[in-house]
């Protein structure tokens, strides 16, 4: 063969095969390998499970509505609203909004007034200029707080009490003696 003949092969266009895709843990199972008890490794800031995250370098002008927990490390101006969930304003998250939560935890800064249905934790390197209306409240030493606290005490059901009774109709009085006069005697 010289080096200007070609082969078959050659002609043939070349095609990528598709990569054989990662086992399985069943796959493992059934070979007998174990499988690593090492958690994998998770990459970007830690966000808390089933939570959202606003990052340092994220700015917001406007209302930031939420169904979910969240996690402010960057700037919102506006107004924040998690009824039923918690705010967590990171150390490097600046809010200038009127906030309303289930429960808020502060390590950052917090222009604005907070209404929290169930508690606040302002921690200590926090600043927070803002009034607060709240059931619970928690200020660490070395906080920065300046505003009014306004707790408000959550209703609880009270143990159903027994029906009260009537009371209890008075024993007649006896009836004062009357003087009877047998009329056989005078």
């Amino acid at each position: 063969m010289s080096m200007w003949k070609r082969h078959k092969e050659e002609d043939e266009v070349y095609t990528p095969k598709a990569a054989p895709a990662p086992p399985t843990t069943a796959d493992l199972t059934k070979e007998g390998i174990p499988m690593s008890t090492i958690p994998a490794r998770t990459f970007g800031p830690e966000v808390p499970r089933g939570g959202a995250l606003i990052g340092k370098s994220v700015v917001i002008k406007g209302e930031v509505l939420s169904r979910e927990d969240l996690t402010v490390d960057g700037e919102v101006e506006g107004t924040v609203e998690l009824q039923e969930h918690r705010l967590t304003v990171g150390p490097n998250g600046k809010l200038k909004a009127n906030v309303k939560a289930r429960e808020i935890v502060v390590h950052g800064t917090i222009h604005g007034n907070l209404d929290v249905t169930d508690r606040i934790d302002i921690r200590k390197d926090a600043k927070l200029v803002g009034d607060i209306r709240t059931a619970r409240v928690v200020i660490e030493d070395g906080a920065y707080m300046k505003g009014n606290i306004d707790i408000v005490k959550t209703e609880v059901p009270k143990p159903a009490a027994p029906a009260p009774r009537p009371p209890a109709a008075p024993a007649p009085a006896p009836a004062p003696p009357v003087a009877t006069v047998d009329p056989g005697k005078r």
